[in-house]
């Protein structure tokens, strides 16, 4: 183990010594010994960045622990220092095996997170906790708070993304069609004075809202993040299962429930052979800052999926279009 991992650090040093690695680079080591953090997604709390992101189970004994959700801590959106863990809470059945794929959005001064369950397969579902540290979560007496309902669907959903927009809140999730198969994206919504519970969240439609379509996408369309820009929501998306390779497309919608692609083409492609990103860039976050720039955080390796790192770029405006910054 202390092996690979030198050779993963040489790996980066190499990276970085030929321009190829962003700023960022962040890979948790506490549970499996190698770099290995998914699904980011960050939040600017009490003055300071907090990421929320996926965190595989210790040392990979998936009978004794499952996944988990890791909280890092930044100044400064680049470097990010581990503050704590959101682990399975003992007597709750339904996240026992698991959680992880977190959401989160403030509101009246706490972090409410959004997260899946995992290793229920066709019976995972969205749950909700809410902070006051950001850290430490109280889980909400009626998760778990969604799964999807429907002939297109299997029940299930995943990669929970809640944003608020014209008097309502949207919950996007993932889910599967019936043959377990094709990933697809799903919305609901409910009022804008929800206390996020269960009852109060309406499936949007009886269809998904996007669903894979161009040849990059394959199989799959996942882990939807959602910005508003000029009266219109933008979605950043993963398109096509981990390593196919994942890369990740934008779409746009007036209403929160009908979506048009911007582009037939990745916004966000993998790297060219050798860069460290080669094999994927997915999962993304789109962050809206204070001060209103934005960032897009994602997930990327080159290896297949035996380590896993999280970074993000600056994503500019033109004529109401994303461009990344170079």
């Amino acid at each position: 183990m202390k092996k690979n991992y030198l050779l993963i650090l040489f790996s980066i040093l190499v990276f970085q010594m030929n321009g190829q690695t962003p700023a960022m680079m962040y890979g948790d080591t506490t549970r499996v010994g190698v770099p290995y953090s998914k699904d980011p997604h960050v939040v600017k709390f009490k003055g300071r960045y907090l990421m929320y992101h996926s965190l595989p189970p210790q040392n990979w004994d998936t009978q004794n622990s499952g996944w988990i959700i890791g909280v890092a801590e930044s100044n400064d959106l680049v470097n990010w220092q581990k503050v704590g863990e959101i682990t399975p809470q003992p007597g709750l059945d339904y996240e026992k095996k698991g959680m992880c794929a977190p959401g989160a959005l403030v509101r009246d001064g706490k972090v409410h997170l959004f997260y899946q369950t995992y290793g229920n397969g066709k019976k995972d579902a969205i749950c909700h906790a809410v902070s006051e540290d950001g850290v430490n979560f109280k889980r909400n007496p009626t998760n778990p708070i969604f799964n999807p309902t429907g002939d297109w669907t299997c029940g299930r959903a995943i990669d929970a993304e809640v944003c608020q927009f014209k008097d309502k809140y949207f919950l996007y999730f993932a889910t599967r069609d019936k043959d377990f198969k094709i990933q697809m994206q799903g919305v609901a919504i409910a009022p804008e004075t929800t206390d996020f519970n269960k009852e109060d969240w309406a499936q949007a439609t009886n269809k998904p809202i996007l669903s894979p379509e161009l040849p990059w996408e394959g199989e799959c369309v996942e882990g939807a993040s959602i910005v508003e820009k000029k009266g219109r929501l933008v979605m950043f998306y993963a398109g096509a299962y981990n390593n196919k390779p994942q890369q990740i497309g934008i779409a746009e919608s007036k209403d929160g429930i009908v979506w048009a692609r911007l582009s037939n083409e990745p916004f966000l492609r993998n790297g060219k052979p050798g860069e460290w990103n080669s094999s994927e860039s997915g999962h993304p976050h789109i962050f809206a800052d204070s001060d209103g720039r934005t960032y897009l955080f994602y997930q990327g390796n080159n290896d297949n999926g035996k380590t896993w790192f999280l970074t993000q770029q600056e994503v500019v405006w033109k004529d109401g279009k994303p461009v990344l910054k170079r």
